[in-house]
């Protein structure tokens, strides 16, 4: 929290009881309102079309703004959560998703829709989402990993819920109206906020990730003084606020880590090329239902088959992974299930039936959920914890933008195949099962260059006891575990 927050407190309030469970329950009501809606918008995609004349590829443009903005405004809500609190920054996201939402009702053309529901609803999601977990790190202590495990099932509720909402409420009045409501909706963010009130921490209960911060102009006194310059005779001022720029651009953005760490640069790229596809399935799985015969309420039902089992499959797929065999082998496991995802998609293309749709539905979901489970935990593996906040503001804005431009070439690729949809399958597939063998065979590769570097080391240090000495079989990276925190993805 704020410091104006906390002092408005006098005494500290009780920590994992008592109001926490309160603030847990809005936790996962928020996250199923901000991360679950996108899942919606596919049961629109056909009406939109209809209704301002547009191609696939304008049409796909209103989702990917909306989840690129979703991943991609993690550092800015940072900035303001440090500035103004949870609360403050959870009730802003709240009023910004409603509003978009209200004034996309009344859109006349679908590049003002890019404004309203894509841009303003987007950034408004963001806001409460990444606000609301943070606020999770005040409450709770000792139960913070179940807390963010229970949490997290409100995005597979809303995946289930909002696609039913959508098509009953589009069947009953109309896409305009049904967005109107919709903001009415989003705007229950703003109560959960209310609901997420400061909580003064007691000493020793910071968050696990939390450090004292520097005391003013230390950083800048730092930087002087490792350039050559002396704290008695200050550099010119505009090479002072070059210094602040990328000091700020190394809280956020670890592009050190980046360029020095083979793993985290691995797994960045993997992970960008791999939602150039991973997102095209929730775009466009509805419309290609409705377009190859099947009712819109049983083309809407499929995302919600994908949100149910997830419910159940993403807890399970996480506690496999946190098994000790499997320590230093997530990356494997989560190229795997990516791989998995892109495999499926050729379900779709052999036939459109609602019964097959059903079963791809249910492998695709399976898939998901070790995506969802793992894509956090891997990062975690690969970068040390004292610089993960930065690490995962260079991710989140990769990512964001490879989810931004993946649906409208895709639909721009379906418009010149004359609404041939099964282009959208095997795209996805593509890029998925690239990123899939890309990541694992790097992976591969650098375990076995380490095990020979570090072989190379031990033989020059002591030749004379190479031959009873044992080398471990973990890579170097794990020899000392992480600790356990646990973060919630939007996947």
């Amino acid at each position: 929290m704020s410091q104006g927050e906390a002092a408005g407190h006098g005494t500290a309030r009780p920590q994992d009881q008592g109001w926490a469970w309160m603030v847990l329950l809005a936790a996962v009501v928020l996250q199923g309102l901000t991360l679950g809606f996108p899942s919606c918008i596919g049961v629109f995609f056909t009406d939109l079309q209809h209704e301002f004349q547009a191609s696939n590829s304008q049409t796909s443009w209103f989702p990917s703004i909306m989840v690129a903005v979703l991943h991609g405004g993690g550092p800015l809500c940072s900035i303001l959560v440090k500035q103004f609190g949870c609360r403050f920054v959870v009730m802003l996201g709240g009023l910004l998703s409603g509003l978009g939402m209200v004034s996309s009702s009344f859109c006349k053309s679908i590049s003002q829709l890019y404004l309203t529901a894509g841009l303003i609803t987007g950034l408004g999601s963001c806001f409460s989402f990444q606000a609301g977990v943070t606020v999770l790190g005040y409450y709770f202590v000792r139960w913070r990993t179940l807390a963010n495990a229970v949490a997290s099932t409100g995005v597979s509720l809303g995946f289930t819920l909002w696609p039913l909402l959508s098509q009953y409420l589009l069947d009953e009045m109309g896409w305009r109206n049904t967005f109107l409501i919709f903001g009415g909706i989003l705007l229950n963010c703003c109560v959960c906020g209310a609901i997420m009130r400061p909580i003064q921490l007691a000493p020793g209960s910071l968050p696990q990730s939390a450090k004292p911060e520097e005391e003013p102009g230390s950083g800048a006194e730092e930087a002087q003084l490792s350039n050559g310059a002396s704290p008695y005779h200050p550099m010119p001022q505009q090479h002072t606020r070059r210094t602040k720029c990328f000091q700020m651009l190394q809280k956020y953005l670890a592009f050190d880590i980046f360029c020095q760490n083979k793993g985290y640069q691995i797994y960045t790229i993997g992970v960008t090329w791999m939602m150039m596809g991973f997102v095209l399935p929730h775009v466009y799985l509805v419309p290609y239902a409705i377009h190859s015969g099947v009712e819109e309420r049983k083309a809407a039902l499929l995302i919600s088959i994908i949100g149910f089992i997830n419910i159940f499959i993403r807890p399970l797929t996480g506690l496999l992974s946190g098994l000790r065999v499997f320590t230093g082998r997530r990356i494997y496991l989560f190229s795997l299930a990516v791989l998995l995802c892109g495999l499926s998609n050729f379900i779709c293309v052999i036939s459109a039936e609602f019964s097959v749709l059903i079963v791809y539905c249910v492998i695709l979901s399976i898939a998901m959920s070790g995506v969802g489970a793992l894509i956090f935990q891997v990062l975690m593996d690969v970068v040390d914890m004292d610089r993960f906040s930065s690490a995962l503001g260079l991710f989140s804005i990769l990512e964001s933008i490879t989810l931004l431009i993946g649906p409208p070439l895709t639909g721009l690729l379906v418009d010149i195949t004359n609404n041939d949809f099964h282009y959208v399958f095997y795209n996805s597939s593509f890029f998925l099962i690239s990123a899939a063998l890309f990541m694992g065979l790097s992976f591969c590769a650098l375990e076995k260059k380490n095990k020979l570097r570090e072989a190379s080391k031990a033989l020059l240090d002591n030749p004379s006891r190479h031959q009873y000495s044992e080398m471990s079989t973990e890579p170097k990276a794990e020899s000392q575990s992480p600790p356990v925190v646990e973060y919630i993805t939007s996947i």
